[in-house]
């Protein structure tokens, strides 16, 4: 059984696979060999084979960490980042994790303390899913498929899921589209032993700054910081390159990537034929300039083939339609190497998105008016004022005026939202909002926002996207999307020391006239153009609004109306239709929505017995 539904994430590692077995547990893996190709096959153990570990990510700071441990007497026998886990453990226990600088997700057996010990990195990059059977038994792997492929799984779908889809696009950690089913959330672990109870517990978390950094400090060690986490990212025995999408962030990786190797830099991009969509010219200006072997691709319409393909890869519903694009750059850059560095973090790190400067907007609104007169106000312009899709986002008075009768945490829900609170009301059936009792996935920034280690306002929402956004979107699509076309990506701006460093940039510094991003830009300002630096943010998501007027038209009728979606209880029909029909006559843009109901459709499908 566990041979077989190892083999079901074989993309993970097509090079070698491994066991374990003993009375009390089984251990399997799939290898994509990137450091030590001959001595790196797991389950590896310790010098006496009572500890076994399987793993899946990098650490990237082995080599300091193995010459420490073979100080304090730990006998090596490979070459591995893999080996100084076991010796970690024996050496230090749980607080082993305080020492490891990587992305990783693994799962350690003890078998002198008959200890089972789980861990996921800091930000969650390495995903980790778990469940007991009504047997007792604890199930974990890197894909839900895994798990889902067990015939003591219980599939049973949560009831809360789909409010929390259609407001994130994903499904937030600690929970997954089933009942039964988890996510350890990023920066926890768990220990179990024979009879104990599961209990992650959390081992990082992202501190109150210390102190801030002054402009001068942050302009001198921004540049140095960042060469660092790409330096350390640039150790393969494997080939190696980057995306260039042209925008900042993989612009400088790119750039100080060319800076640490002599050889030039294998690049490459993806856009699309509509050239309000397309930023490979701009890939292509850094390629010319840092003389890399690039190589670009573009997407048009009949590349919608993969969407089913898609649904497949993250086994729940999953939104965010950057994620066929991401398939296919990681498909391009798989023709050439193993490994690809990314520039995944850059905004979340240094407040580059619209919406953050919007949410400070609001929040100075907010704290000249008293609650008693912002909320009936504006709540009131809220619902008279029509809706603009069509117009620019900073046009659109309608959201404003919502999100400013809210307080700091809803307003920022509401504009997170793939649909929003009232809509979400409108669309779904009132048998499912009864099942609801009032519950919304606002709840799960809340419970966020408690915990956040500060005040400032930008801050706030940046620690509510590490908890939400980064693991949940971000680090999910590019995980699934890399994985399956069996790829590595690291991202060096999610260095977790450059992000606690990071965070004691002042805000202000962050964003400052309307700029986001601001300091990062200045200190780039020496290796990249200004054409690339100041430009307006184009992103990386597809022309959905037109295809599903023409091309996808077809394809939303069939499956968005299937009567899988029909008679799901989750829905009004005649909502479902409405919004297909005001959307392909061009009376209103519901492209967003329509699209995370197109994956949603392709899971209930994927549900049938």
């Amino acid at each position: 059984m566990l041979q077989h539904i190892n083999r079901l994430q074989r993309h993970r590692g097509p090079d070698d696979e491994g066991y374990y077995f003993d009375e009390w547990v089984g251990l399997a893996h799939r290898r994509l060999s990137i450091i030590d190709l001959s001595g790196g096959h797991q389950p590896l153990f310790n010098e006496d084979h009572t500890i076994a570990v399987v793993f899946n990510g990098e650490i990237y700071n082995f080599n300091a960490l193995a010459s420490e441990l073979k100080q304090l007497g730990h006998q090596f026998r490979t070459l591995s980042d893999t080996e100084v886990i076991v010796h970690a453990w024996e050496q230090w226990g749980t607080d082993c994790l305080s020492r490891f600088r990587g992305m990783f997700a693994f799962a350690l057996w003890d078998k002198n303390t008959h200890t089972l010990f789980l861990a996921r990195d800091r930000l969650g990059k390495k995903p980790l899913f778990y469940t007991v059977t009504p047997k007792g038994q604890l199930l974990f792997a890197s894909e839900m498929k895994v798990l889902l492929a067990h015939p003591d799984t219980d599939c049973t779908l949560r009831t809360e899921m789909a409010e929390e889809y259609f407001m994130f696009g994903y499904i937030p950690d600690p929970f997954t589209a089933y009942r039964n089913i988890f996510k350890l959330p990023a920066g926890h672990a768990l220990t179990l032993q024979p009879g104990s109870q599961i209990s992650p517990f959390q081992y990082w978390d992202l501190a109150a700054p210390a102190s801030e950094l002054t402009w001068h400090q942050t302009q001198e060690s921004l540049i140095e910081q960042l060469r660092e986490a790409v330096r350390i990212r640039m150790v393969s025995d494997v080939p190696l390159g980057a995306f260039l999408s042209g925008g900042v962030d993989s612009s400088a990786v790119v750039a100080l990537m060319s800076e640490l190797q002599s050889n030039p830099i294998n690049t490459c991009a993806i856009g699309f034929n509509e050239a309000r969509f397309d930023e490979t010219r701009y890939a292509r200006q850094i390629a010319d300039r840092y003389r890399t072997t690039h190589q670009a691709q573009q997407i048009s319409a009949q590349d919608v083939s993969l969407i089913e393909v898609l649904g497949r890869l993250y086994d729940e519903p999953f939104a965010d339609d950057s994620a066929l694009p991401t398939f296919l750059v990681c498909q391009l850059a798989r023709k050439r190497v193993t490994v690809a560095l990314s520039g995944d973090g850059g905004d979340e790190v240094f407040a580059g998105y619209r919406r953050y400067r919007f949410h400070l907007a609001e929040q100075k609104v907010r704290g000249m008016l008293p609650s008693s007169i912002r909320q009936p106000v504006f709540g009131f312009l809220g619902q008279v004022y029509p809706k603009a899709d069509w117009a620019p986002q900073r046009f659109r008075a309608k959201t404003t005026f919502q999100s400013l009768a809210l307080d700091a945490v809803d307003a920022y829900a509401n504009t997170l939202s793939k649909i929003r609170y009232q809509d979400r009301q409108s669309l779904f059936s009132s048998g499912y909002r009864h099942k609801l009792s009032g519950y919304t996935g606002h709840e799960i920034l809340r419970q966020h926002a408690l915990n956040a280690p500060t005040d400032d306002p930008l801050k706030q929402v940046q620690y509510l996207d590490f908890k939400t956004w980064l693991p949940g979107d971000i680090l999910t699509k590019v995980d699934r999307a890399s994985m399956a076309n069996s790829l590595e990506v690291r991202a060096p701006l999610l260095d977790h020391q450059l992000l606690e460093w990071a965070f004691r940039i002042p805000s202000k510094d962050n964003i400052r006239k309307q700029e986001g991003k601001y300091s990062f830009k200045k200190a780039l300002e020496s290796y990249l153009p200004e054409d690339i630096l100041y430009r307006p943010k184009m992103g990386f998501s597809m022309p959905l609004a037109h295809w599903f007027r023409h091309q996808l038209q077809p394809m939303l009728h069939e499956q968005v109306l299937s009567p899988v979606m029909l008679d799901s209880g989750f829905f009004v029909p005649e909502q479902l239709k409405k919004m297909i029909t005001e959307h392909t006559s061009s009376q209103r843009d519901h492209g967003v929505a329509l699209w995370s109901l197109l994956m949603f459709a392709q899971f209930l499908g994927r549900q049938a017995p």
